[in-house]
């Protein structure tokens, strides 16, 4: 089994993911290979709270080019997650919006 802490690597800080938290949702990069049921799980156990729905996408990574040289960057996945309307909000997001 999986550790909460491997599947959830980061939270997606951009103007559009703040806009969505009024309406209770977030945002965070997992794991590629996380399904929706892992990802539901870790985040009710790191930040206890309830979530309702858990959408997500794979992010292709951008061609980049260095000079004469070009290279990719990594692939990754993005979940958005939709909390209940009775459960608690996610800390880390306080005062940022």
């Amino acid at each position: 089994m999986k550790n909460a802490y491997d599947i959830i690597k980061r939270p997606v800080i951009s103007e559009h993911s703040m806009d969505q938290i009024a309406q209770r949702k977030y945002t965070f990069e997992v794991a590629l290979d996380a399904n929706k049921i892992e990802i539901k799980q870790a985040l009710e156990a790191v930040f206890g709270v309830k979530i309702e729905r858990v959408n997500t996408m794979r992010v292709l990574g951008k061609i980049k080019k260095m000079g004469a040289h070009s290279g990719k960057r990594p692939d990754w996945k993005k979940a958005i997650v939709k909390l209940t309307a009775d459960s608690k909000t996610i800390e880390i997001f306080e005062g940022m919006s």
